[in-house]
């Protein structure tokens, strides 16, 4: 039985490397049967596999194909280890409604990258996320590191509506007492609007670890955040909450105001180590990291 097992990860490999080099279209792939095969074996090992036979292939390292297509193919291959998949409604513009958020963001997937590989930072605590945008980097959380809560959280009603839908679309409940099974977090989308949260608003959430990604991209937000975190801090009686914040480094001079209002908050901060596996493609340009913060 093993050496069948093992003849059939190989077909299915030998069919990833051969559709995805040949750039197919997504839905030729045979993602019914990956499923299967995950549920049989739970061997997270054959989805490194296929990484390596596609987005790692050096024929795919050297001539790539579209970011967009590898994005598409890769956000297909999200799940955490029991094999649930996480599907994504977004936007296909940067700016739609007036708002950013409906778009998921490159700091944003490379957050959910350092989680997945740093899920003690979530085992069984209250997550709130910062501006949660499309939600990629908080689904994926609540499917990889088992948090006990999740709270999205954004200002824009149209981010709102997308956020419960995409909530929903992965399986998670919305409703308190449908959450049974201690293995799914309870989940909320709540609205808050920096400038004006209060910290009696603040300390109703009591987080454990708070996350933001793709936030630094404007002087106000930016102050705007600050400004969040110092209320945060002082809604904790007991101990602060751990805080993550993901960006891009776009501007400079947006960084050293963050970094400069950190120091005047008295917040410290420090570089995190970057995490070991890359499963997301960025600009070439783009340099990322992780910053944690403590309040």
């Amino acid at each position: 039985m093993a050496r069948e097992d093992s003849a059939g990860a190989a077909r299915l490999l030998w069919t990833f490397e051969r559709r995805f080099l040949a750039a197919r279209t997504l839905r030729s792939f045979p993602w019914q049967s990956l499923e299967e095969k995950l549920r049989e074996s739970s061997d997270s090992e054959l989805l490194l596999d296929i990484l390596q036979k596609t987005v790692k292939h050096p024929v795919c390292v050297r001539h790539p194909p579209s970011l967009k297509y590898i994005r598409s193919f890769l956000l297909e291959l999200i799940k955490k280890p029991s094999g649930d998949w996480i599907t994504l409604s977004e936007s296909t513009a940067i700016i739609s409604h007036g708002t950013t958020g409906l778009v998921t963001w490159d700091a944003a997937l490379y957050l959910a990258e350092w989680a997945i590989e740093n899920p003690a930072a979530f085992r069984h605590r209250t997550v709130l996320e910062l501006g949660s945008g499309a939600g990629l980097t908080g689904l994926t959380i609540c499917k990889a590191c088992c948090p006990r809560a999740y709270i999205f959280s954004d200002c824009h009603s149209r981010v709102l509506e997308q956020l419960r839908g995409n909530v929903l679309l992965n399986g998670l409940s919305l409703e308190p007492e449908a959450t049974a099974d201690p293995e799914c977090p309870l989940v909320t989308v709540a609205q808050l609007d920096w400038d004006v949260a209060s910290i009696s608003q603040l300390s109703a959430f009591q987080p454990d670890t708070v996350i933001a990604a793709d936030v630094l991209y404007c002087p106000e937000v930016t102050l705007a955040l600050v400004g969040v975190l110092q209320r945060l801090s002082a809604c904790r009686r007991d101990q602060a909450p751990d805080v993550y914040v993901a960006f891009t480094r776009r501007n400079p001079e947006t960084y050293q105001l963050f970094t400069t209002e950190l120091g005047r908050a008295a917040i410290c901060w420090e570089a995190v180590p970057p995490h070991d596996q890359k499963l997301f493609p960025y600009e070439g340009h783009s340099e990322m990291a992780v910053l944690r913060l403590t309040l």
